[in-house]
């Protein structure tokens, strides 16, 4: 029997990597005071436009194994989110120091990004079980893609009275399924390789409709509309270039 090319202890240690990388989205916000009020928008404009470009990035990447599954995922992603948001409308939610609208809010994105890492906790495994050059490589890519992640987490807690280190924790916590995942993909790669792409595109559904229904209208109410097109468009841009960089 042919000697595996790493152990899944290193396998768990490199996914360790692309979780804990995801708290560095916190770390721009020590070098502020506190954002005012007014900024509010714009951070919700920034981190919305982040989350949908990362979200077709998400598809694109799920299609390269299989469009009707991706396209399936995004389905089952869509009707999960809209069946939380329904049953949190209306109830008494916290999140922390936070109550009402802005706990939810709060929940809501930290529990999609916690979803969405499950698919990278996936990959990581799956590209590991091609042999350590790929594993190594997609765990370097995962865990700098991580960081706007975590900036887009901090980008919707922070404004809302979440601490630098609170924000920087959830932002951890809500990657780590990427190393609990990340071993069984790799032992059980022929088992895990199908369900990457439903994975991916559930992640997607979840995250673009979290951008648009939740995020967006939220931006537009705390700044005028041409700032947040603008910010929405330039972060968008940004990650896209981001990922095409780095996939490059």
């Amino acid at each position: 029997m042919e000697a595996l090319p790493v152990s899944p202890f290193s396998v768990f240690l490199y996914a360790l990597l692309t979780a804990v990388a995801t708290g560095l989205g916190a770390l721009p916000f020590l070098f502020t005071r506190g954002i005012p009020r007014r900024y509010l928008g714009l951070a919700n404009a920034a981190a919305a436009g982040l989350m949908v470009a990362a979200s077709f990035g998400l598809i694109y990447e799920g299609v390269g194994y299989s469009l009707g599954r991706t396209l399936l995922g995004v389905g089952l992603g869509l009707a999960f989110i809209l069946l939380s948001h329904r049953y949190l409308e209306g109830r008494e939610v916290s999140f922390g120091d936070l109550k009402g609208l802005d706990a939810r809010k709060a929940l809501m994105i930290v529990g999609i990004m916690t979803l969405h890492s499950f698919a990278e906790g996936v990959g990581v495994g799956v590209a590991f079980g091609g042999g350590e050059a790929l594993g190594v490589f997609i765990t370097l890519a995962i865990a700098v893609h991580n960081i706007p992640e975590g900036l887009a987490i901090s980008l919707v807690l922070i404004p809302r009275g979440v601490s630098v280190a609170g924000a920087a924790f959830w932002s951890v916590f809500s990657s780590l399924p990427q190393p609990l995942m990340a071993v069984p993909a790799f032992l059980l790669v022929e088992l895990f390789k199908p369900v990457l792409p439903v994975g991916l595109g559930f992640a997607a559904g979840a995250m673009i409709w979290m951008a648009v229904a939740e995020i967006l209208p939220d931006a537009l109410k705390e700044a005028e509309a041409d700032r947040v097109a603008t910010v929405l468009t330039l972060a968008a841009a940004l990650m896209v270039a981001f990922q095409i960089l780095l996939g490059g």
